[in-house]
């Protein structure tokens, strides 16, 4: 099959579809990104271009505050609407200058975030009625803790209002363990990180006259890096729910529905490929790019800690400043050079690197 063209640029409605549906033919899905600022956005920018191929980038409700600055007044979710509406306009600027397809998305909102999404909703109503295109490609709601009916009713809501502005919504059935970004699941009851493709069947049932949505289906998924064997991964789960779906409901489509990988970082890639087979187009990566960031910001310390001492003064004379050691900007890229390579890593163990026609 020839490679999918696409345009630089954030990939909303119809578009996104088509992605989705070339993602599962080629058998192949797209790093996800949480990103916190312009550091973070631009790495994962270079990322995509260097591997040729799209990327999601996504705000947390963490992250939106962080991009809005953690000294702002949260009251009612306006710093981290502000600051997620903001860290949108970065990527819709940019991704047009690095010539790259980005899936603007949030991540995990539970219900008592739910005002978050709303007012982003709001910002893309508007952004939507001014350009004709909404702000964010989708957005996802975590209501998995709840039980179904709630899950559903919930989500059936949200889809409703995202359908006219040609958005996507992304659900959780069964509950990602592990913690990230203030959502903690480590003590979970074992048997909610394995979803029931019963569940998702009646999720389809739903969602699917209201509008476009993918599936975040547990199949025993981490947040977070463990030690090998302490995470149980059963993509089989996800091939069970495609069965399902398409059997009940008469459909010819192998894989009707478009799957998510929450917890991607640390698994295995046996796994990862696995997974790839029974429709998953997305798998989320934080902790992995968290370190990939981190660890070369650490080593620049450690390599330049006598130049990092004072302004003036270092092992070439008392008198010589330090100024050029000191900038952030230098210790920054780096961080930056470790979260792209890390990312890049990612779009060949996902089959996505160069697997698109980008035309650059």
């Amino acid at each position: 099959m020839a490679k999918m063209k696409m345009k630089p640029g954030v990939v909303t409605g119809t578009a996104l579809q088509e992605m989705f549906e070339y993602l599962k033919e080629e058998r192949c899905a797209l790093p996800a990104v949480n990103v916190i600022g312009s550091n973070s956005i631009n790495a994962a920018l270079q990322a995509a271009r260097e591997a040729s191929s799209p990327i999601m980038i996504q705000f947390s409700n963490g992250g939106g505050v962080f991009n809005a600055g953690k000294y702002l007044d949260n009251t009612n979710q306006r710093a981290a609407i502000a600051g997620s509406a903001a860290g949108a306009m970065h990527v819709w600027k940019m991704a047009e200058l690095y010539e790259v397809p980005v899936i603007l998305h949030t991540d995990h909102c539970a219900r008592k975030l739910l005002p978050w999404i709303d007012g982003l909703i709001s910002e893309g109503e508007k952004y939507y009625k001014q350009h004709g295109v909404p702000l964010y490609s989708s957005h996802m709601l975590d209501l998995s803790e709840e039980e179904l009916e709630d899950n559903i009713k919930t989500s059936a809501e949200f889809l409703e209002r995202m359908a006219k502005i040609d958005m996507t919504l992304e659900i959780e059935l069964g509950v990602t363990g592990g913690e990230e970004d203030g959502v903690d699941n480590t003590a979970v009851d074992n048997a909610k990180l394995y979803t029931q493709p019963e569940d998702v069947l009646t999720a389809y049932d739903a969602l699917k006259p209201l509008g476009n949505f993918t599936v975040a289906a547990a199949f025993g998924n981490t947040h977070g890096v463990y030690k090998p064997g302490n995470v149980k991964l059963r993509p089989e789960i996800l091939k069970h729910s495609q069965e399902m779906v398409r059997k009940e409901r008469g459909l010819s489509a192998d894989k009707p529905l478009d799957l998510v990988f929450h917890g991607g970082s640390g698994s295995d890639l046996e796994k990862i490929h696995e997974a790839l087979e029974y429709g998953v187009v997305k798998m989320n990566i934080d902790t992995d790019t968290q370190w990939a960031f981190t660890k070369p910001v650490r080593e620049y310390m450690d390599k330049n800690h006598d130049y990092l001492m004072a302004q003036i003064g270092n092992p070439e004379g008392d008198d010589i400043p330090n100024k050029k050691k000191i900038d952030p900007r230098q210790w920054l890229v780096e961080g930056e050079k470790g979260s792209t390579a890390r990312l890049v890593q990612a779009f060949k163990d996902l089959r996505s690197f160069n697997q698109f026609d980008l035309g650059l």
